[in-house]
């Protein structure tokens, strides 16, 4: 089977989820189909990152986006048009004609569009059967960000959670098939036949995020994309309300924060405990050098690929029930769920105290993830999908 890729970001470096997910979903779909790519992307595409796709494109075809095209798009948006600003940021008017060329010269048989940041690009092409990846639900995530919002950007995020939350809607009919990470997801997007919607899971390679033995320089970690808004907010309920109450009991303990691209609100969290990296080039050696992992999610919506990832190094994990409600791992047997800054001063004391506990929980998080996480089984449930049309 031919199949068309549309794609917000070039999906290499993997620093973000949707480039995770796109990536590995690229990779298991080429083993036994033809990969057409088209990816929109705001900055210059380094060729070192090209050749990371190539082996698995026939083609790759990008649109670049200026910064001038986005200025404009985003006024043009925010003042005559209802498009959800992330919409209106990707989506470049003039290039909609050569995506679909694109396609179609190429005779693709299926066309899978991630995010619907991208589907005004085929939006009205019925020719060819297409498949939305809505992913994550971004009104939800949007609408949780609203209170957290300064004072003079809260009307513009409640402004675009409507809108996100009515294009959701809305494209819903111009796919004939639609994915998305997971039940809780689901759920929440506005449509009368959203349980149609298939779960389709990410997955974590379990070759390259496997047990490693490694000196423990930290008690904590907390990784991640550190410019991302539920990243930002979770690691600093960590630093400011967490980590003070736990240094009472215990002021040694230390936190690193390693992951790519930390705004100013994270570099200031950088003091005697706590390490901020910005980017590393192998996160595996911080994870093996951590003896726990915290995910402290308090906003956001999808998936946790840091939960996966630390669970597949055997780390024992911490997270919120916010993040677990995705996850769906078992409190007390494969990770601890904490709800509370009292309930995750516990779970860190018992778990760096009580090392029995420790190892059990790495241990089942380990087997929990290669059971129920696995790039081959979820990517060939989406190929399946694209068959039934």
């Amino acid at each position: 089977m031919k199949i068309g890729i549309l794609l917000s970001r070039f999906p290499f470096p993997l620093e973000k989820g949707d480039k995770l997910r796109a990536y590995h979903q690229i990779r298991e779909l080429a083993k036994e189909n033809e990969i057409y790519l088209c990816c929109v992307s705001d900055k210059p595409v380094q060729l070192s990152h090209f050749k990371q796709l190539e082996p698995y494109c026939k083609e790759i075809k990008v649109v670049k986006l200026s910064k001038i095209t986005i200025l404009v798009n985003l006024i043009k948006g925010l003042l005559f048009s209802k498009l959800p600003l992330q919409v209106a940021y990707f989506f470049k008017k003039s290039a909609k004609k050569s995506v679909i060329h694109f396609f179609r010269n190429h005779k693709v048989d299926h066309i899978y569009c991630q995010l619907i940041r991208v589907s005004e690009y085929v939006k009205g092409v019925n020719d060819i059967p297409k498949t939305l990846d809505y992913m994550d639900v971004l009104s939800k995530g949007m609408e949780r960000r609203i209170e957290k919002s300064s004072a003079y950007l809260k009307l513009f995020v409640r402004i675009e959670a409507s809108r996100l939350k009515k294009y959701e809607h809305f494209i819903f009919s111009s796919f004939k098939n639609k994915t998305i990470i997971s039940e809780q997801d689901r759920d929440l997007i506005i449509h009368a036949q959203n349980k149609s919607i298939a779960i389709i899971r990410n997955g974590v390679d379990l070759d390259f995020f496997s047990p490693k033995k490694k000196d423990k320089k930290f008690d904590l970690l907390f990784t991640g994309n550190m410019s991302y808004a539920p990243n930002v907010d979770g690691v600093a309920f960590l630093v400011e309300e967490i980590l003070p109450k736990l240094w009472e009991k215990n002021p040694s303990i230390t936190l690193a924060i390693a992951g790519a691209s930390p705004n100013a609100r994270v570099q200031k969290l950088a003091q005697k405990n706590v390490t901020v990296t910005g980017w590393v080039d192998d996160i595996r050696d911080y994870y093996a050098s951590s003896k726990l992992f915290i995910a402290p999610m308090q906003i956001g919506t999808g998936l946790q690929n840091k939960l996966l990832e630390a669970m597949a190094m055997q780390i024992p994990c911490i997270t919120s029930p916010l993040a677990n409600n995705a996850l769906k791992a078992t409190h007390r047997d494969n990770i601890l769920i904490s709800d509370s800054v009292e309930e995750y001063v516990l779970a860190i004391l018992e778990l760096l105290e009580n090392k029995n506990l420790a190892i059990d929980i790495a241990q089942n998080g380990h087997e929990f993830v290669r059971c129920n996480y696995d790039w081959k089984s979820t990517t060939n449930q989406l190929e399946k999908l694209f068959l039934t049309i």
